[in-house]
């Protein structure tokens, strides 16, 4: 597992990086977004993953990882908003929102790293269309949700969702980094 641990860093550092950048530019213009705006996105991404997966033609020159990247950005984006609520104007300085970040990143890391334990690093002999899948699965649930207002009787809730669709696409980035598409 110290594999994965540090496969995980490698990944997040480059989230990360453009998350920071991205805040260079645009500033924290993402806190206006409500939760069901996010989730949207994060389903806009994870579609088209479905699509390249599938077409065998692909007419914009952009492949799955910068859409595994978008997706565990905007989830982090999502979890922050959970936490701190949307705002009607940008509040976040680059150094508060990076301090969210990682706090997100940390809390989620740890979340993997329990149940990779638990499950004995099941997710490396999944396909990353089977990841795919099942980040839609997470997003349909997160919709559900949120169209209920938030209220679940037995379910986990929507920030363990956005959790849990951060560590697939982990997953996933590793796999397309070993060259190991599996799909």
């Amino acid at each position: 597992m110290a594999d994965t641990s540090e496969q995980y860093n490698t990944v997040i550092t480059t989230c990360r990086s453009l998350f920071i950048n991205k805040m260079k530019d645009y500033g924290s213009a993402w806190r206006i977004l409500r939760l069901p705006s996010l989730t949207d996105q994060i389903f806009i991404k994870a579609q088209r993953i479905r699509g390249l997966q599938q077409n065998a033609e692909q007419k914009v020159d952009e492949g799955a990882v910068s859409e595994f990247i978008g997706i565990i950005n905007y989830s982090i984006m999502a979890l922050i908003q959970l936490e701190k609520g949307v705002v009607e104007q940008p509040d976040l300085s680059l150094e508060e929102a990076t301090q969210l970040y990682d706090e997100q990143v940390h809390i989620t890391k740890q979340l993997m790293m329990d149940k990779n334990h638990d499950y004995g690093e099941a997710w490396r002999d999944m396909r990353v269309s089977s990841l795919t899948d099942l980040i839609l699965q997470k997003l349909l649930r997160v919709k559900q949700i949120e169209d209920n207002q938030g209220k679940t009787i037995v379910s986990e809730g929507i920030d363990a969702n956005y959790q849990d669709m951060i560590n697939y696409s982990v997953f996933a980035l590793i796999h397309l980094g070993e060259g190991n598409s599996k799909s």
